[in-house]
């Protein structure tokens, strides 16, 4: 997939394609319709695919008060996934306060026709974009027909009676609801980050822990079965979001215990796979009886976890 950061190198052979814009963060259930939906446009017409898409974030730039403001996917997270989809490339618009000035006309002329020269774009059911949100689908068609591309906008997408949209997928992660994160995202809710020391608590009660890192959206506090993969070996596992209240510690850490695991990994990336919500982060009356209550969680965990490896 080519990765274009500048429209005026936008390259001859891509011009004609069947384009979709968006922010596309989580890259979600219904922002894979619209790739399909490309992508099986583009076959039947022998054409090539391209998605345009904002770096950073534009929230990011307009609204800096809202901080902090984590990603579901960042960039070179979200441009591999695009590329899994079949996208034969992405046109990477830097956003800034400047570009934000730009109105919809000037956008649709600069960029959509004289740089690409489309020939179809899509958009989803709610997508507007340019200096005051005046790009809709409205506006799209009738800029469409006047300079010769078609504009065609999909519908809603929604998963137990919940419309699939990047802010739906972060209030339930925020809220610790991963299964219905999952169900939305059509696969489980991902963290990476680094392996580093902590307090080393877990290895004293007899659990030992690794600390992990991480600037993506993380879940509510509270105990979780997950899977991880660590040098491209998958392990399952529980994880503890929160700050440790039986053991006197009150910063957020990230703690995940793996089964049957010995090595040491710090300083190691770590990708950690939210699969379901074990229960809220409790304090208890010794480390002893949280351990009792951990070997429930592992219990638990390894049942929910049995159909993945």
């Amino acid at each position: 997939m080519k990765v274009i950061r500048d429209s005026d190198t936008f390259p001859s052979e891509l011009q004609n394609s069947i384009v979709t814009i968006g922010n596309f963060d989580g890259i979600h259930l219904g922002h894979k319709k619209i790739f399909r939906q490309l992508v099986e446009e583009a076959r039947a017409h022998h054409r090539k695919t391209v998605v345009i898409t904002f770096d950073p974030h534009p929230q990011k730039v307009l609204h800096p008060e809202r901080r902090p403001f984590f990603l579901l996917t960042p960039l070179d997270e979200k441009l591999h996934l695009i590329e899994e989809c079949g996208i034969d490339a992405v046109l990477l618009v830097t956003f800034t306060i400047e570009f934000a000035a730009t109105t919809a006309e000037q956008f649709v002329q600069r960029i959509l026709w004289d740089k690409l020269r489309l020939s179809k774009l899509y958009v989803g059911y709610d997508y507007a974009f340019g200096k005051g949100k005046k790009g809709n689908a409205e506006f799209l068609r009738a800029a469409g027909r006047n300079l010769g591309f078609e504009v065609d906008e999909l519908g809603v997408v929604k998963e137990e009676d919940l419309i699939v949209s990047s802010t739906n997928i972060r209030l339930s992660i925020c809220d610790g609801d991963v299964r219905l994160a999952r169900n939305l995202l059509g696969r489980p809710y991902n963290i990476y980050g680094t392996v580093v020391r902590g307090y080393q608590r877990g290895t004293d009660i007899g659990v030992p822990t690794a600390n992990i890192v991480s600037e993506k959206v993380i879940p509510a506090n509270g105990v979780y079965a997950v899977i991880a993969d660590v040098e491209g070996r998958r392990h399952q596992g529980v994880i503890n979001v929160g700050h440790n209240p039986t053991l006197g510690e009150n910063k957020l850490s990230i703690e995940v215990h793996l089964f049957d695991f010995q090595d040491n990994i710090y300083d190691n990336n770590v990708e950690i796979f939210f699969i379901d919500r074990l229960r809220s982060e409790q304090k208890f009356e010794s480390a002893e009886h949280l351990v009792e209550q951990i070997k429930k969680d592992i219990d638990q965990a390894r049942t929910i976890l049995k159909d993945y490896t």
